[in-house]
């Protein structure tokens, strides 16, 4: 569980006690759906576009310090959570960090520079006392030149990383898709860095032995779209438990995925699903809008009454926690009746865990 230490330095009783209540609320909802499924012989992975984490560069104002309360309680759920959309500035990451507390690490990328990279990073954030790192970090760069005559490469470098929980060993790229438009060059160039991307762990496979599991942002439109089929490309599956998750808050499109080619095992995956906070916190709620609507950013709401301004706080909301929801997926680590059943007269040896 993350520090509660900072709830002392509110001063304001009402505030206090909300951030107290909800948190209890989010506690009881998370250990119901997510806390449940961990276990010595699982990991919970999962992945969370945490929107624009924590800079503030569009004027909706800095996260609360009860959001940041929120945010820590819903990650320290998992063993291991890939983020996307870090900031330049870190503060945000560091603060999550603090909360989190000692038996939490994290590696993170440089930021990603140009236009369509938003000077974002991309950041593991893992449960040392779960998941081990096993030194293998790095950014992936696109070879050869688009098929559509462009030189191509991606707006936000992917991030591959080793990390080793039980008896499962997997090399994890986090991603954040370009997205462009719904339509023309802007959308081929979407699906292109998707298919690029799988084709590419394809071959790398080939050379190395290794389990690799792509999760993050895909900008992934629906389960049979143009999109969906470029990430299956190079070989990578989506586990049924994994299928028909509408990560967006709105719930109207599969942003957020997380696929799987295996090499020397099959990945089991028992449990997955999308996590709601938005049910507990920050809700689409005419008591909550009443609740935040004196911390809605003047630039924004001036002028605004009724609809309108109940518009600027639905979308003042998705900066506090976020416009994505946090995609997991509990697999399977133990494979100690595996090993010993190989281990029968005439029977080929499973390797054994490092």
């Amino acid at each position: 569980m993350p520090s509660y230490w900072p709830i002392r330095g509110i001063r304001d009783d009402t505030i206090r006690t909300r951030t107290i209540e909800n948190l209890i609320a989010l506690r009881e909802k998370l250990g119901r759906e997510v806390r449940r499924y961990k276990s010595d012989g699982t990991v919970l992975l999962a992945t969370w576009n945490i929107r624009d984490f924590d800079k503030n560069r569009f004027g909706y104002g800095k996260r609360l310090t009860e959001s940041m309360h929120y945010i820590a309680e819903v990650v320290s759920s998992f063993d291991l959570v890939a983020l996307q959309e870090v900031n330049r500035d870190t503060t945000g990451l560091e603060q999550l960090m603090k909360l989190l507390g000692r038996n939490w690490s994290y590696i993170m990328t440089d930021t990603t520079e140009g236009s369509g990279g938003n000077m974002e990073r991309m950041a593991f954030v893992y449960d040392t006392r779960r998941v081990i790192f096993r030194n293998l970090a790095g950014e992936i760069v696109l070879p050869k030149k688009s098929r559509i005559g462009k030189e191509l490469q991606f707006a936000r470098t992917p991030f591959l990383t080793g990390f080793q929980a039980g008896w499962f060993k997997m090399n994890l790229c986090s991603v954040h898709i370009y997205y462009g438009a719904a339509s023309g060059e802007k959308l081929a160039r979407r699906v292109e860095e998707i298919e690029r991307l799988s084709k590419y762990f394809e071959k790398l496979q080939e050379k190395e032995a290794a389990n690799y599991i792509l999760l993050g942002d895909f900008n992934i439109v629906s389960e049979d779209d143009a999109t969906m089929n470029a990430l299956k490309a190079g070989g990578f599956r989506i586990p049924k438990p994994l299928r028909g998750h509408e990560s967006n808050l709105k719930g109207t499109h599969m942003y957020d995925q997380i696929a799987i080619k295996e090499k020397d095992r099959i990945a089991e995956v028992t449990k997955a699903g999308v996590f709601r906070f938005d049910e507990v916190v920050f809700r689409d709620d005419p008591r909550d809008f009443e609740t935040y609507k004196s911390h809605l950013p003047k630039r924004h709401a001036k002028g605004k009454t009724g609809a309108e301004l109940r518009d600027v706080y639905t979308k003042w909301r998705t900066w506090q926690m976020s416009d994505h929801l946090p995609l997991w997926a509990c697999i399977k680590t133990d494979f100690t009746e595996d090993y010993l059943n190989s281990l029968k007269p005439d029977q080929a040896p499973l390797a054994t865990p490092d």
